[in-house]
């Protein structure tokens, strides 16, 4: 039996609410089990976990003849975040000075750039991490959990001493949402914890390279090397954050969150400011907005200037696009316009393909939990990259994979594998 232990009556609390776990928390291997039914919630807390390790879907093992194979050696660079996942289920999120019980509470490995990878292993990359973890229970547990999943943890720096990262997140069964607390791990990574071989050996034949910004300093050290060798970079834009600026200017494509392009460029709209972060980007070939259950937005550059004097305002093209989409299907879908000059008032002009994509429409009863949906989407964006699929594929594709982890409580439980059969639609 192995002991994942946290410091004794740590509280996560917006005021004075409290929501606490306490003492020390044992794994055992049970067989897997659905987790949070009435009778493993009956058991003692050391029993309602099969392992620390992610429970796959029964339907992500089938095999599917007709699904084609991953990208030959296509592999994934990731430099960012890792953690421990504590996932309390709540019926409501608790007001100021409330004190209540979680329904549930899983246990899981987590982190941005982890996540990423794991989807992207699970769909058939070969996918390395580069972050720092302690040599701890729950750092020991984290390597394991990746390992399990295909990632390759050999790049990882293990601290002798000090903490791994852990988060925990307040899952509210009512709003269908979710609130993360995280605490870093200590010490901190810096590019010193990475020798020039072991970051070399990383970039060895990797076909594109992904960061989540939470290691900036380490991430630049790599984003430099990665530009000298002309590898692909993609930046997960999910809120300003120190060395966010330095790492965009060697992006190649960008994925955001729905408030980012705004604050990021103080346009009025998203749609502008798409516009202006390919203007200020010059090396950016596309940016992509997830919008949640309103699907995303992106914009693609043209890899050729369009000649035609006449422009198209963005602001209309999207609200055309808008009215062409198909709201009637419960499936991810996408539209898009033709290669044309787009403006933006204001900001200026630029030469590309705007696409609107739509979300999964998920029954209530279906929906548990979003933690790391963005994760989900950006590790099968990372998939179709390598596999060369046009935009019009990839987003439905990436919708459809964050959708499928939407459907399991934590942010690794519900990632399919390649031979989901509810990802086979998406990849004929």
């Amino acid at each position: 039996m192995s002991h994942l232990r946290l410091p004794p009556d740590t509280h996560m609390a917006p005021h004075s609410t409290s929501l606490c776990f306490s003492g020390t928390l044992c794994f055992t291997r049970l067989p897997p089990l659905p987790l949070f039914s009435s009778s493993a919630l009956s058991l003692p807390v050391s029993r309602q976990f099969t392992s620390f390790r992610s429970i796959r879907m029964s339907s992500s093992s089938s095999s599917i003849d007709s699904v084609p194979s991953p990208p030959d050696n296509a592999i994934v660079l990731g430099c960012g975040g890792i953690a421990v996942d504590f996932l309390a289920t709540v019926d409501s999120y608790p007001q100021p000075d409330d004190k209540i019980r979680s329904t549930s509470l899983k246990v899981q490995g987590g982190g941005n750039a982890a996540n990423a990878l794991t989807c992207a292993a699970r769909l058939g990359l070969t996918s390395r991490l580069i972050s720092k973890v302690a040599n701890d229970s729950q750092g020991k547990g984290m390597l394991e959990e990746l390992e399990e999943d295909g990632v390759d943890t050999s790049f990882l720096v293990v601290s002798k001493e000090g903490n791994s990262p852990f988060t925990y997140i307040i899952v509210d069964k009512q709003t269908k949402t979710r609130t993360c607390i995280h605490t870093p791990g200590d010490p901190p990574m810096l590019p010193a914890d990475l020798s020039q071989s072991s970051m070399l050996s990383a970039l060895d034949r990797a076909n594109i390279v992904y960061f989540d910004v939470r290691l900036h300093e380490t991430a630049l050290v790599i984003a430099k090397e990665a530009g000298r060798k002309k590898i692909p970079i993609l930046v997960d834009a999910e809120k300003k954050r120190d060395g966010l600026d330095d790492l965009l200017q060697f992006a190649d494509y960008v994925v955001c969150t729905a408030k980012f392009p705004q604050v990021w460029t103080e346009a009025s709209s998203t749609p502008g400011a798409l516009i202006s972060m390919l203007l200020r980007l010059p090396k950016l070939k596309f940016v992509i907005v997830t919008l949640g259950e309103e699907g995303c937005l992106m914009l693609e550059r043209a890899s050729k200037e369009v000649l035609q004097s006449q422009e198209t305002d963005i602001e209309s093209l999207v609200e055309t696009l808008t009215h062409r989409k198909d709201s009637t299907t419960t499936f991810p879908t996408c539209v898009s316009s033709e290669t044309t000059k787009l403006k933006a008032d204001g900001i200026g002009t630029v030469s590309g393909r705007l696409f609107l994509g739509t979300a999964e429409k998920i029954p209530p009863d279906e929906l548990l939990d979003t933690t790391g949906a963005g994760d989900a989407f950006i590790g099968a964006v990372l998939y179709a990259i390598c596999a060369g699929m046009p935009p019009e594929k990839m987003l439905p594709f990436a919708a459809q994979v964050a959708g499928c982890s939407c459907r399991a409580l934590g942010a690794r439980t519900g990632l399919p594998h390649l031979t989901d059969p509810r990802l086979v639609p998406f990849l004929v």
